[in-house]
């Protein structure tokens, strides 16, 4: 009995041995097969570290992350899924340091008092600025804090086309160049309204075309920036915490909006009715270029993001509405659009 009873213990204790191995077996067979997975993300995506120390510091991270994407799109369905992007290499501390650049302000700017669309009261149910011409094609604002910019070039452009007929692609890197007086600094940051107010002054903002973005600081080229190729003659605040005003808006125009982007859901985003965890700390910049309902009754808004085609719905998200008083992640508080 005393031999069985030893046997048996000394079975258990060598099961128990043997599953201690597998477990540290498939952890070292996990981390082979991530760092292949980790390599062909970097071939994809072009990336070069500069030296092994930085190599396994981002492994790290992208690990990270790629676990935060596996369990997200695992759970429960929350009506959008996330996926390892080009940015799935980066905290999203840094991410937000390098991709967002809206500034918030320490006093309350002064509220411009007209909204010439407050007595609409006939809104479609559906609009999209993309089929009717008015929105050009998503653009990379790379690691350059102007989101700012490219919001405010992306509702002038719509509502030139709305005016004209004529869609031009307008510059981001002039407002970045030339408009450096007090808030808005280029890659460090700005806001809408001020770049509005900075090309009513100049009388225009002249092409893309004419006036590349160099996906950097610059000193201003009087000379590409002398010829406009489309005017404004100011700009209005959307009464801030509604989004029926909102909606009014967008109705007639492609509008700048605000957001708090600072999530890692928000930084993988890949596609669906964003309804993630966010707040109303304003630091990113969009174009709100439509708005809808899905099949199961989901309201929301479609925005023009300028992080490339490869993030989000071919660089748009769409985020839910109607959700609260400031707007989902806060797009309803600081909104604006140029007339």
């Amino acid at each position: 009995m005393a031999y069985n009873h030893n046997k048996s213990l000394t079975i258990v204790i060598a099961l128990q041995l043997l599953a201690i191995a597998f477990h540290a077996t498939s952890r070292i067979l996990d981390d082979p097969s991530m760092l292949v997975r980790h390599e062909q993300w970097m071939t994809h995506h072009g990336r070069v570290y500069k030296d092994d120390k930085e190599k396994q510091q981002r492994f790290q991270i992208f690990k990270d992350n790629v676990a935060l994407v596996e369990a997200h799109n695992g759970g429960p369905d929350l009506g959008y899924t996330l996926e390892v992007n080009q940015f799935a290499d980066l905290t999203n501390e840094e991410f937000r340091a390098s991709h967002h650049g809206y500034k918030k302000q320490p006093l309350p700017r002064e509220v411009s008092s007209t909204f010439r669309y407050a007595n609409v009261s006939a809104v479609s149910s559906e609009v999209d600025w993309r089929k009717e011409g008015a929105v050009t094609p998503i653009k990379d604002q790379g690691e350059c804090g102007c989101c700012w910019a490219f919001s405010a070039v992306a509702a002038m452009e719509g509502i030139n086309q709305i005016k004209t007929g004529k869609l031009i692609s307008l510059s981001e890197q002039e407002l970045v160049d030339c408009d450096v007086d007090g808030i808005d600094q280029g890659c460090e940051g700005g806001l809408m309204e001020n770049a509005f107010q900075f090309i009513e002054k100049q009388k225009g903002l002249t092409s893309e075309s004419a006036y590349p973005y160099t996906e950097g600081d610059g000193v201003c080229n009087t000379k590409k920036a002398a010829i406009p190729a489309a005017t404004i003659s100011g700009y209005e605040k959307v009464p801030a915490n509604n989004e029926k005003a909102l909606l009014q808006a967008v109705t007639h125009q492609p509008v700048s909006i605000a957001i708090d982007a600072s999530g890692y859901a928000f930084q993988l985003y890949s596609g669906g009715v964003f309804s993630g965890a966010c707040g109303t700390d304003l630091d990113h910049a969009i174009t709100a270029v439509g708005y809808g309902t899905t099949t199961d009754g989901t309201k929301y808004w479609l925005m023009k993001n300028s992080w490339g085609t490869s993030w989000g719905e071919n660089g748009y998200i769409r985020i839910k509405r109607d959700v609260a008083k400031e707007g989902l992640c806060g797009i309803a508080m600081d909104a604006s659009y140029p007339i």
